[in-house]
């Protein structure tokens, strides 16, 4: 069995790969850089806006997971005709190239972001939807609604999967935990915006990643499925687990800001009953990881320059 994982290189995409290898599935990245994980699995390098491109990369394939996205809500906000491109149409493009490849399935990538305009507290896949008020969740639910038009128009079967918030090895350094982990780590002061005590359901990128691959199953064709966390955490928790494993570290806040939500609990029932998955690492256990994979990433980055004459070093 061959799967292509579209953003293979990236923070989530490489856990998808280490995961497909694990349950006996051939994986192939297409992305735009190679990635410095999986520099043994085979690559296709290219631009997801490129059909072409991404029907010679899916020749053969049995199921493609999308996963290549603007995936940062600033950037989203900053440059969103770039966003637009890649998340949405670079979507429709993926489902065209697996169209026209007769791919057995496509898995898309979502997030559990389109409930922040839902009043409910508690929400689920059957949750409607009201329109989106940001640009990121607007190009996310363009690209589910593209899937689900391809699969009623063309007979491609989709499934769309709803992530939660990732942490974990590898994660982008803009990101919440690995802010807060760089800033403790350098004995820097970690900043609360008003209490602090605004929640999410991180979900550990490993556990997530196996959620992803499970998805594979056949009951999953043209089903969505939420990928959450299992603990509500908020900001404060975090930073006071980091007080925990890494010692004394500041906590400081500053005025919250404006319209900031609190956060709702996202049921990941229909994945645990269908598809046999429940996130299951604690919050400390995962960021403990994420601090070991960053010290080890520090010690490479060290290693790296000693090698480098120091009459060429900046």
């Amino acid at each position: 069995m061959r799967v292509l994982v579209t953003g293979g290189a990236g923070f989530i995409g490489s856990h998808v790969v280490d995961r497909l290898a694990a349950h006996g599935v051939t994986p192939l990245i297409f992305d735009h850089h190679r990635s410095d994980t999986h520099k043994e699995t085979e690559h296709f390098m290219g631009s997801i806006l490129d059909v072409e491109a991404l029907r010679l990369a899916m020749n053969g394939v049995h199921a493609v997971i999308h996963l290549a996205a603007v995936a940062d809500v600033k950037e989203v906000f900053e440059d969103p005709v770039y966003a637009e491109m890649v998340n949405t149409r670079g979507t429709l493009c993926v489902l065209e190239a697996a169209r026209r490849c007769k791919v057995n399935r496509v898995i898309y990538g979502g997030t559990t972001w389109v409930y922040s305009d839902c009043p409910q507290p508690e929400v689920d896949e059957e949750t409607p939807v009201p329109p989106p008020s940001h640009l990121y969740t607007a190009t996310k639910l363009a690209s589910e609604n593209y899937c689900r038009a391809y699969t009623k128009l063309y007979g491609l079967p989709t499934t769309l999967l709803r992530f939660g918030i990732p942490y974990g090895p590898r994660a982008r350094d803009g990101a919440v935990i690995p802010i807060f982990v760089h800033r403790a780590v350098k004995g820097m002061p970690l900043t609360l915006q008003g209490d602090g005590l605004q929640f999410r359901q991180f979900v550990y990128v490993e556990d997530l990643a196996e959620g992803v691959v499970l998805s594979l199953k056949p009951i999953a064709a043209n089903r969505t499925y939420n990928l959450d966390g299992a603990e509500q955490i908020s900001i404060r928790q975090i930073a006071e687990t980091l007080q925990e494993i890494l010692g004394p570290v500041e906590i400081a806040t500053t005025p919250a800001r404006p319209g900031d939500f609190s956060g709702r609990r996202v049921s990941s029932a229909r994945a645990e009953k269908e598809l046999g998955w429940k996130a299951s690492t604690p919050l400390r256990q995962g960021i403990e990881r994420y601090i070991a994979w960053y010290r080890s990433r520090q010690d490479r980055q060290v290693e790296t320059w000693g090698r480098v004459d120091a009459a060429l070093r900046p």
